[in-house]
């Protein structure tokens, strides 16, 4: 096992571990667990996030022992420079990965767990939500702001973004932080199509489309189609692959069907 703390945290690496052999068992669960499985427990007073990754194939295990750093890994690392760089994340607080002779069998990313926060998604599809459209400006200035560090956050969906209230302002907190890329500058078109993801409606995008041209000093009608395409191909995207899961599912049935018909053999 490797086991990796934060500064000044090695002090709770029993409570980590205790904590870790009633995963499976305990907890309170966050989202469906369907890919990664994220609970919440209290360790020794401090409300703490477990993430627990999918299991890799064969392949991956081995590339992520001896090639590339684990998704756990890579989360602890850019919560650290992402803090650096005054950018907000829950505190990072350890990572684990756990091998074998063939290479990773499983990794988990463990930081604060945020209280009294709603996700970027609850404020994109509540019409009514209380300072909305200057809560979807914000985060369109976060992301000008990541672009203009070279940092393309490609896990940018709305689920991905925590909003707090703190005084009269609003701070958003990155998650899920495994996917990024780096570069020393990031050109107009790239910057606008890391907005794929979050949605496809024409209202938030004209909201984002406007703050983001004013801020990078170009035309809004630019940054809106530019947008909008990004989305609409996101979404044949998400069309094709939901169509390749079921032939994926579909065709062993109808094989298996064929091989035990008895007219047939």
């Amino acid at each position: 096992m490797k086991l990796i703390f934060a500064e000044g945290l090695s002090q709770y690496k029993d409570d980590i571990l205790s904590t870790l052999k009633k995963f499976k068992s305990e907890g309170t669960l966050i989202g469906n667990g369907y890919r990664n499985v994220i609970k919440v427990f209290d360790v020794n007073g401090m409300h703490l996030n477990f993430k627990s990754f999918k299991q890799h194939n064969i392949i991956n295990r081995h590339v992520y022992k001896f090639y590339r750093k684990s998704k756990a890994h890579r989360s602890f690392e850019y919560a650290h420079m992402l803090i650096s760089k005054n950018y907000h994340t829950p505190r990072p607080v350890a990572y684990i990965e756990n091998h074998d002779f063939i290479g990773l069998t499983s990794s988990y990313y463990i930081s604060e767990q945020l209280e009294d926060v709603w996700t970027l998604d609850r404020v994109l599809h509540d019409q009514s939500f209380t300072d909305r459209e200057k809560i979807i400006k914000e985060y369109a200035r976060l992301m000008f702001r990541l672009h203009n560090d070279g940092i393309q956050f490609l896990d940018n969906s709305p689920n991905n973004f925590l909003i707090r209230k703190e005084d009269s302002r609003y701070s958003i907190y990155l998650v899920d932080l495994n996917r990024m890329n780096f570069y020393d500058s990031i050109d107009l078109n790239k910057r606008l199509k890391n907005f794929a993801r979050l949605t496809n409606n024409p209202e938030i995008i004209e909201i984002i489309a406007g703050e983001y041209a004013s801020l990078y000093g170009t035309s809004k009608a630019i940054c809106l189609k530019t947008i909008m395409e990004a989305s609409q191909q996101q979404v044949t995207r998400r069309k094709i692959k939901k169509v390749l899961k079921l032939y994926k599912y579909l065709i062993p049935s109808v094989i298996v069907y064929y091989l035990n018909d008895p007219v047939l053999f």
